[in-house]
């Protein structure tokens, strides 16, 4: 039985994940690599240190394993921007990462210069530093490498160039889709917009389908010549890894911050005019079917726990907030809005600033922790239900994963606000789960998309109680107007 590989490469670390044919994982290794922040705002990783862990990782589960090795697959942390060398292979600037907000002024001039609208129709995005164009332009000034060697790509596109070492300089129409050079209608770069940013078309990758061989392996820790046969950016690759190949399937990662992904079909409708989403490419198959999705990004869900923990020292660690707040019944009337870093999806507003409201003389720990396991379900519905509004379908079901979705309590408080199923898998690897079935499917260990949807299963399913949340509604949508009120007068 052969194995697939799936190299997770994420904000923090990298992981390497072994799955047998069955969906088993049957192998697993992580390093972490280090977060540089050269100033306010500003946030890097070597990328060459990124190579570096992805090498370890592959080979500690390499030692591992006992199958051979079938396929590789790539999920990567999407939008932040590599530059280097392609004669040399070198790089002589660090990587600028998707957190990074150093173009935010760039942004707002491009945005009042009225080319949103045109910039929103093409990409499916909104003018923020969050995604590569402008962290392209920033590197584009500053290194030294001659035009005509220029490589800029997405951390997917340098793990692929070294794992093939520089045979393959190409990326896939998700992420390609988060860099704002990307025209997700033609599904190909734009030469407008590359012309806009003043970055040389010949500088990117060549967009192949997310599944099909992008390449072969190449002096790496692993064996020479295994097919690199599937890629997609993060929060797809867990949309695809959930099984959600129907429209109007959805899936929540709760992370540090919660992307809410809803598969709109291969078409696009009228999703581009609902300002308050994204709409990216989901994934591209061989076969040329393609998903394109709408994406709710939340800035702060699971960071407000370590908030509790390490900015009020009220926790000594994250696995604490449930039973906190097991020990109340409601809030109290107590809202936390955690706009730590402003507010994203549907308000894109980085003005904002977090805020707690309701406090009395009553509120204590408890109440914290449930009014901030409330922000996570709260806002979660505020992205889906403009989804439902742009993409005319009604949430059935609703899957989850990330590290907070162990918490009952969220995820059934997260189905009475919704008045949907939550449903939670057995396998929360999800993210390395939907690079494996890509490369899998790749290179025909699975026959088909059926195939896959055998291999998800449910570990706990959340039904809507019917307990009455209006009150609490109220409170949550006047504390963000407010919220929001206050951090413009900063």
């Amino acid at each position: 039985m052969a194995v697939i590989v799936a190299l997770d490469a994420g904000t923090t670390g990298v992981r390497a994940l072994g799955m047998a044919e069955s969906g088993k994982i049957v192998g697993l290794s992580h390093q972490e690599f280090t977060q540089y922040f050269p100033q306010p705002g500003w946030v890097e990783h070597d990328p060459e240190e990124i190579w570096l862990a992805a090498r370890s990782t592959l080979s500690n589960l390499c030692a591992e394993l006992e199958e051979p090795i079938a396929a590789i697959g790539i999920t990567n942390q999407r939008e932040t921007a590599v530059v280097w060398d392609r004669q040399t292979g070198q790089t002589d600037q660090k990587a600028i990462v998707w957190q990074d907000r150093r173009t935010a002024d760039q942004c707002r001039a491009i945005e009042d210069a009225g080319y949103l609208p045109r910039i929103r129709f093409l990409t499916g995005l909104v003018l923020d530093p969050y995604f590569s164009a402008t962290k392209f332009a920033w590197l584009a000034n500053q290194t030294q490498i001659p035009p005509d060697r220029l490589a800029f790509g997405t951390i997917d596109t340098w793990l692929l160039w070294k794992l093939t070492q520089g045979d393959t300089f190409a990326t896939e129409a998700s992420n390609a889709s988060r860099t704002m050079l990307f025209d997700i209608q033609e599904r190909q770069w734009s030469q407008e917009l590359c012309d806009f940013f003043n970055i040389p078309m010949s500088a990117l990758a060549q967009v192949l389908p997310s599944s099909g061989i992008f390449g072969h392996t190449k002096e790496t820790p692993l064996p020479d010549g295994i097919p690199i046969a599937g890629i997609a950016g993060d929060q797809q690759a867990a949309l695809f890894g959930q099984a959600c190949f129907e429209p109007g399937d959805a899936k929540n990662t709760y992370g540090t911050g919660s992307f809410v992904l809803m598969n709109i079909g291969s078409e696009l409708t009228d999703s581009l005019s609902h300002e308050g989403l994204l709409t990216s490419v989901g994934w591209e198959l061989s076969s040329g079917e393609a998903a394109y999705v709408l994406e709710g990004a939340i800035f702060v869900t699971g960071a407000a726990v370590q908030w509790l923990r390490d900015g009020l020292g009220v926790i000594t660690q994250a696995s604490e907030v449930e039973a906190q707040a097991l020990r109340c019944d409601d809030t109290g009337g107590c809202i936390i809005v955690p706009a730590f870093t402003g507010l994203g999806s549907p308000w894109w507003d980085p003005d904002a600033r977090g805020a707690i409201f309701g406090l009395t003389s009553q509120t204590g720990l408890p109440q914290l922790a449930r009014a901030t396991i409330a922000s996570m379900s709260w806002q979660t519905r505020d992205v889906v239900q403009e989804m439902e509004q742009a993409s005319s379908k009604n949430l059935g079901i609703l899957r989850v994963d990330g590290g907070a979705a162990v918490m009952n309590t969220l995820l059934q408080h997260q189905a009475d606000v919704l008045n949907a199923t939550v449903a939670r898998p057995k396998v929360t690897e999800t993210t390395a789960r939907g690079a494996a079935w890509l490369a899998g499917l790749g290179v025909g260990v699975w026959g088909s998309l059926d195939d896959l949807k055998q291999q998800w299963e449910l570990d706990q399913e959340f039904i809507p109680s019917g307990r009455d949340y209006s009150r609490e509604q109220q409170l949550w949508e006047r504390a963000v107007e407010r919220t929001i009120a206050f951090g413009h007068c900063l």
